[in-house]
């Protein structure tokens, strides 16, 4: 069976842990297939210029070249503005066995204020590693949260035979 691995980033594409935890996937042999919702963040208009979703496919062209640079081969699309419509229509065109979304800090960030990662683990039914950046700095320190919902729970307790 072929895990495959659907990462949700926007303005944290770029940060080492999500590289981190994207490379020991990869390698593990996990197929990687970025997602980058087209949220334009409040500031970026100014300072980067462009729409939203040319902002999103600037930074996942670029998170690819990197991930490629470090030997590890991903997929990558822009999705929908709204992160739980866009993780939802992607997984209309592929099977996962896990999302690992990468948001920024509780304080800042519009996707936890909705409450993205426990919504998507409640909604799709598959296991959300979660990683918190403390900034959009590629280098600085993170969180890393895992919600599994209540069906991964059991099904790692009692898998289902096929």
């Amino acid at each position: 069976m072929t895990v495959r691995c659907l990462v949700v980033a926007n303005q944290t594409l770029g940060g080492s842990a999500l590289r981190h935890s994207v490379s020991l996937r990869a390698h593990e042999g996990e197929l990687i297939h970025i997602l980058v919702p087209a949220t334009q963040p409040v500031d970026e208009q100014a300072a980067a210029g462009g729409t939203a979703a040319e902002n999103a496919q600037r930074r996942l062209r670029e998170a690819l070249e990197g991930l490629q640079a470090a030997g590890v081969e991903a997929t990558g699309a822009v999705g929908a503005a709204d992160p739980l419509r866009a993780i939802s229509e992607a997984l209309t065109t592929a099977r996962y066995s896990s999302i690992l979304i990468s948001t920024l800090p509780a304080g800042v960030s519009r996707w936890l204020h909705m409450d993205l990662p426990h919504r998507a683990a409640r909604e799709f039914g598959l296991p959300v590693e979660w990683i918190e950046a403390r900034s959009d700095s590629p280098d600085e320190a993170t969180t890393v949260h895992v919600e599994l919902p209540g069906a991964a729970k059991r099904n790692m307790i009692e898998p289902h035979r096929i």
